[in-house]
This record gives C-alpha cells, sequence and structure tokens, in this order.
C-alpha cells in the first residue's frame, strides 16, 4: 500500500530517555510506538495508562534520523513502526522497516496487550 508518512513523527520515550515499544501477543517481535501528532502520543500515553516521560520529534524526510533510529530499534528486535495505534480498538498503520528506511505500510488490526 502506498500511504504517504506524516512529516514528523513523535515517539514516546520512558523516564530514561528509552524508546518505548508494543510487543504483541504470541510473537517475539515488537513494534515501534509512533504517533503522527504530539497531541496523540500523549492521548495513548494517558488511555493505556502508559508512563511516558516525554514525546521526542522525527522529522521523516531526514534520511540519516531515519537510519539512525531504525539501526537502534533492531537491536530490541523491533521490526516496523506502528503509527498511531489507537489503544481501546487496536486501529493503527504498520510501516515496514527496509534496510534503514521506512517501507511499505498497511493497515492493520492489533488486539492491545502491553506496551513496555
Amino acid at each position: 500500500m502506498n500511504i504517504e508518512l506524516p512529516a514528523e513523527i513523535h515517539l514516546l520515550l520512558d523516564d530514561a530517555g528509552a524508546l518505548i515499544v508494543y510487543e504483541e501477543a504470541d510473537t517475539y517481535w515488537t513494534g515501534l510506538l509512533a504517533f503522527s501528532s504530539e497531541a496523540k502520543a500523549l492521548a495513548f500515553a494517558e488511555t493505556s495508562h502508559l508512563d511516558a516521560a516525554e514525546v521526542a520529534a522525527l522529522e521523516t524526510a531526514d534520511a540519516a534520523q531515519v537510519a539512525a533510529l531504525i539501526r537502534t530499534v533492531k537491536q530490541r528486535a523491533v521490526r516496523h513502526m506502528l503509527l498511531d495505534l489507537d489503544y481501546r480498538n487496536g486501529q493503527c498503520l504498520q510501516v515496514e522497516f527496509e534496510q534503514e528506511r521506512f517501507g511499505a505500510a498497511a493497515e492493520r488490526q492489533l488486539s492491545p496487550r502491553r506496551a513496555k
């Protein structure tokens, strides 16, 4: 599916500054939580009772920043990005990582389990 990403994504960080990822039930992989606005990131944190300390922004057109992000999260078994995950209904856009850039995107329906 050819979906254009927002110019900026917003990532949730824990109190130690680590990126917060989402682990799907019955899988070893996790997805990077990202949101198209800071308001959506904060709403997810509130709805899910996630103890997120801050929100960091990243420009999706900045190839160097995107590559550094993907290299960092792949070390934690993160294989894709979950954009605008709605904690209540599990709807989101799953964006694959292709080497060190954002790749194909598809709508997903998840069953929320836990953030870690």
